[in-house]
């Protein structure tokens, strides 16, 4: 009899979180790309970070979830400590509505639920309805995960021993505190812990004083899993996590010395032991949330001296990227996207440089401009693996394509360092060693094409920032008369050349050089615009990107 009840127990616990990662994944994809500017617009009041800290929960089906997006989210400094506090309480009160279901007895129709979904995935062809069955099967794959558990159970109410091991739970709380913490922790979801408590429940396999401790240790472990997130996070991201574990601990302390009162109102509102452990766990959160929410300024100010700021240097590293994340990707391309804007800067910073390194003839600005490229190259390589990481993730097409054309940027981002770093830098310390000059018409013409090219990057870094496609086609128009104009310079020096002006036969190669190292720049430039000019367009029916050039020289811009 052990071995069958084991495997039931394991296949039906199999189920169960498998529905949820499913359903997840589903509801994430049909809001998944406003999921980001929800829980960094709606935030700012206590309340509505209340109301989206539940909705988001519904959706996730674990407040452990939510959290560690928080943690991801105020480590890359999307919101703030503050805005995430509301938000955990309500995440607190949105894993009740999973309870509440088992207790109306959903498992019953599981199997229909997911007979459903899986029709709508395998005979639609449209994406969006393709996720409705997906979210369909999931819910229903959870039930069913229950129900299976459910029935493999029924037999140990007729054993002896399990009964009575169960009954010695209410004589030590704190046992069955801990075991069901380290439960909850194990399992990375709250909703199917206390789906399994109120299993138990249901089957009288425990009492009402015995569920509301598992209920309990179940609330406190769901905190566990962010804390081990936020480890190496920033500081503001460690404090999100430790507030999650106090919200809980507060809760549980100010209840105990009041189990017994408690106990007797929750069989006064029903009499099934589902019900009652639904109603236990659904209480408790909202009474955390109804105790803690108008103290939540305080409450920052508390976590910040229990978490206070490292002391010391800092390491350089990425600020937005968040492993934790890599799971939601509607958030994990924003902060790519931020990200990159900052790897941006940094290249417009030695891009900007490249003017006064050779009008100043200054080493101390190459070395400045080597530090910088550093900096660029670990931007580059942690921004790459994570896009990388995030292609492994079940995408839309819009999100694939997003995340392509980012690593595309990424790229000619890194080139543009290297033309800096490798060419650039080559030719200025040629030029300081060799104590050449350039002509004053040379060096005049130099500076209208670097100001072009600078001009032209930043123009190409607003339409990313903006996501404004016709800025970008803009881009990709006017690179074409930087080539024209590197052309005309060329034929300017060699002219100069023929008449014999003396600087510019001594800076000739040099000259040339950074002209075209300007202009290989602009290229990079102009490719980054096209990425951000064919967002979310659709393939041609060849299977390939349209081309953005041919657009862009078009009438339609």
């Amino acid at each position: 009899m052990w071995h069958v009840i084991l495997l039931g127990l394991v296949g039906g616990m199999g189920l169960l979180l498998y529905g949820m990662t499913i359903m997840s994944e589903g509801l994430q994809k049909i809001a998944g790309s406003k999921l980001r500017q929800v829980l960094s617009s709606l935030t700012h009041n206590r309340f509505s970070g209340l109301l989206v800290g539940s909705l988001v929960t519904i959706l996730f089906q674990s407040s452990t979830a939510t959290t560690v997006i928080l943690v991801g989210l105020t480590s890359a400094a999307v919101i703030s400590l503050r805005q995430t506090l509301a938000v955990i309480l309500g995440s607190d009160i949105g894993t009740t509505v999973t309870a509440q279901l088992i207790a109306l007895k959903v498992t019953e129709i599981a199997l229909p639920i997911v007979g459903i979904g899986a029709t709508i995935i395998f005979f639609s062809k449209r994406d969006k309805y393709r996720r409705y069955g997906q979210v369909l099967m999931g819910f229903g794959l959870m039930f069913l995960g229950l129900k299976i558990m459910s029935e493999v159970m029924m037999p140990l109410r007729d054993n002896p021993f399990f009964p009575q091991m169960m009954a010695n739970m209410s004589k030590f709380p704190l046992l069955a505190m801990f075991v069901a913490a380290i439960f909850t922790f194990l399992i990375h979801s709250s909703a199917a812990a206390v789906g399994i408590i109120m299993l138990m429940g249901m089957q009288h396999l425990i009492d009402l004083h015995a569920a509301i401790y598992l209920l309990f240790g179940a609330n406190i472990g769901t905190s566990f899993t962010a804390i081990l997130s936020s480890l190496g996070s920033t500081r503001e991201a460690q404090r999100v996590a430790v507030a999650h574990l106090v919200f809980k601990l507060s809760g549980v302390l100010l209840m105990l010395p009041f189990v017994g009162p408690f106990e007797k109102l929750i069989e006064k509102l029903s009499t099934s032991p589902a019900y009652q452990v639904a109603n236990v766990h659904t209480i408790f959160n909202i009474a955390i949330a109804v105790v803690f929410l108008p103290f939540i300024p305080q409450f920052a100010r508390l976590l910040e001296r229990i978490v206070p700021e490292k002391q010391g240097e800092k390491k350089f590293k990425p600020r937005y990227l968040d492993q934790s994340l890599i799971k939601t990707p509607s958030i994990a391309l924003g902060l790519a996207t931020k990200e990159i804007i900052v790897l941006w800067d940094y290249v417009m910073d030695m891009t900007k440089s490249i003017a006064a390194i050779f009008e100043k003839n200054d080493l101390s600005l190459l070395q400045q401009v080597n530090k910088t490229e550093d900096k660029v190259d670990i931007l580059y390589r942690e921004t790459s693996e994570y896009l990388t990481s995030l292609l492994r993730q079940p995408l839309s097409r819009p999100e694939f394509l997003k995340c392509m054309g980012l690593i595309n940027i990424v790229n000619d981002l890194e080139h543009i360092g290297d033309i800096i770093e490798k060419n650039v830098t080559y030719l200025a310390q040629c030029k300081i060693d060799g104590q050449c000059n350039f002509s004053e018409e040379g060096w005049d013409e130099i500076s209208i094409m670097h100001k072009r090219v600078c001009d032209l990057m930043q123009m190409a870094n607003t339409s990313l920032v903006t996501s404004n496609r016709e800025m970008a086609a803009k881009v990709i128009k006017l690179q074409v008369e930087i080539e024209k104009m590197e052309r005309h310079l060329r034929v300017l020096h060699i002219h100069r050349l023929r008449i014999g002006t003396q600087e510019s036969e001594t800076s000739s190669s040099t000259h040339l050089d950074l002209i075209n190292a300007l202009l290989q720049i602009s290229v990079h430039t102009r490719n980054i615009a096209m990425e951000i000019a064919n967002e979310n367009l659709e393939m041609s029916a060849s299977g390939e990107r349209l081309d953005m050039t041919a657009i862009a020289s078009g009438s339609g811009y």
